[in-house]
Order: structure tokens, then C-alpha cells, then sequence
């Protein structure tokens, strides 16, 4: 029987000491995962202004027209727009993501970006339109992730309150389009993500102020939220270099109390 894990965007017990942390994340290697996924197969698209960008999404030069396949900037017949796929996608990617704070909305990207990164290849990044988790592994794990941010990018007066939505389903789209319907949490593992840094340094883009909780479903309270001071009780935070080695024990111990 296999299990899964889940992780949006924490053990209980003695905490298993973890492996060596891996290397951080590149900053390029993350400005390219982000604005690939935000905006689709295609060039990078500048959208954070300190990371270096080695020339993706910039306006292509030397070329007119426009072959199959190919995105183009210029047009041999009048009238067509003197623009292309990638200038809006940059120009997208920067609006969504060129600023340290990331809307409610779009953060969720940000955060499971971060994670992918973290925890790629043996995890597959997976969510999407009615996905019933965010993740998953070859040997059936699903996991999910929930993120929240003290700073938002509105004025709050205050750092806001961290809480996480966990409550149990009725079911689950298979592919987006077949309903199982299955009543409890389809992922088998969780990721609270917490951005709670307040003040002029939060960037919410930058995948070292970020803290991961990470614990199996089936150690959650039977409630529809949870807050961070309760999620502290499973389990301890630890960063993203130390995300991967955190979720391959979690998904151990889960394995060693079923059998």
C-alpha cells in the first residue's frame, strides 16, 4: 500500500537527527524555474531585479518575421504587432514577480517554486487546476503545500497571523478529470511554508528567509485550520537546504510505524 505526501503554499516525537544539508538554491536556477512555470515553456523573463539573468528574456535581435515554433519580436506584414509570446511573458513574470512582495495570489507559486527546487528530482512538482496535492514521488507519495507570509504586499500595520487551511475532503480530481470521491486528506505529507520576515528586508522571492514545517497527514488535527503555534507542536522548521533531508525522514518514520 502506498502512501502519499502533501505540501501548500510539520513529526511528532524526538526529531531524527538529518543528513548533511545540500548546497542553496542558485539564484539563477530559481529565476529560471519561477517565471518557466509562472508563464509557461519559454525564455527567462527578468522578473526578479537582483538575480542575474544571463540574457533570457530579452528582446531577440537580427531576426524579421517569424518561423513555426519560434517566438518573434518583429512582423513582415504590417499590421501584426511589433511584439511576441516572450515580451509578454517578461513583461507578465515582471509585474507578478518583480517586486519583493508577491501577492496572495502568486505567492503560492513562489513558494512551491522554492520547494520543486529543493526537492527535484525525487519529487515531481504537480499541482495544478484541481489538483488534489502539489507533489509527488514514484513510489506513490503525495505531498502538499501551504504557505503563508507575515508581510503582505498591502500596508497591514502588522505582521499577519499565520494560518493554514487543512481540512479534509470529500474527494479528489484524478488527471483534472475524473472525480474519486474519497472523503479524509489525499496527500500523505504536508509542507507549511512560512515567510515571516516583517520589515523593509522581506522578499518573499528569496528562498533562505523562508522557513519549512513538514509532517504526515495523519498526525493533523481533525480541524479545518491550523495555526503555526500549534504546527510547532509536531514538528521544528528547518530551511530550504535542509528541506529535502527533513521530508525523506518524515516519509521513513511514516513507513516504520505502518509496518
Amino acid at each position: 500500500m502506498t502512501v502519499a505526501l502533501c505540501v501548500k503554499a510539520a513529526g511528532r516525537g524526538v526529531e531524527t537527527p538529518l543528513e548533511a544539508p545540500r548546497s542553496p538554491i542558485s539564484e539563477a536556477g530559481w529565476h529560471a524555474r519561477m517565471s518557466s512555470r509562472f508563464a509557461g515553456k519559454g525564455a527567462c523573463a527578468r522578473c526578479f531585479s537582483g538575480f542575474p539573468t544571463s540574457g533570457f528574456g530579452r528582446r531577440p535581435t537580427g531576426r524579421s518575421g517569424r518561423r513555426r515554433g519560434e517566438i518573434s519580436t518583429t512582423s513582415q506584414q504590417a499590421g501584426e504587432p511589433a511584439f511576441g509570446i516572450g515580451d509578454v511573458i517578461a513583461r507578465v513574470s515582471q509585474v507578478a514577480f518583480g517586486k519583493p512582495l508577491v501577492t496572495n495570489v502568486l505567492r503560492g507559486h513562489v513558494a512551491e517554486a522554492i520547494i520543486a527546487l529543493a526537492l527535484e528530482p525525487e519529487w515531481t512538482w504537480c499541482s495544478a487546476d484541481y489538483a488534489g496535492w502539489d507533489f509527488e514521488r514514484a513510489d506513490g507519495l503525495r505531498l502538499e503545500v501551504k504557505q503563508s507570509a507575515a508581510m503582505q504586499s498591502w500596508s497591514t500595520g502588522k505582521p499577519s497571523k499565520a494560518i493554514f487551511d487543512v481540512a479534509a475532503r470529500t474527494g479528489y480530481w484524478e488527471a483534472g478529470t475524473e472525480w474519486i470521491a474519497m472523503a479524509g486528506r489525499p496527500a500523505h505529507l504536508y509542507v507549511f511554508a512560512h515567510h515571516g520576515i516583517y520589515g523593509d528586508d522581506a522578499d518573499h522571492r528569496d528562498p533562505s528567509q523562508w522557513q519549512f514545517y513538514v509532517t504526515a497527514a495523519r498526525d493533523l488535527p481533525d480541524a479545518k485550520q491550523i495555526g503555526l503555534s500549534s504546527i510547532t507542536r509536531l514538528t521544528s522548521p528547518v530551511p530550504v537546504a535542509a528541506l529535502a533531508d527533513k521530508v525523506r525522514v518524515t516519509a521513513l518514520q511514516m513507513g516504520a510505524q505502518r509496518a
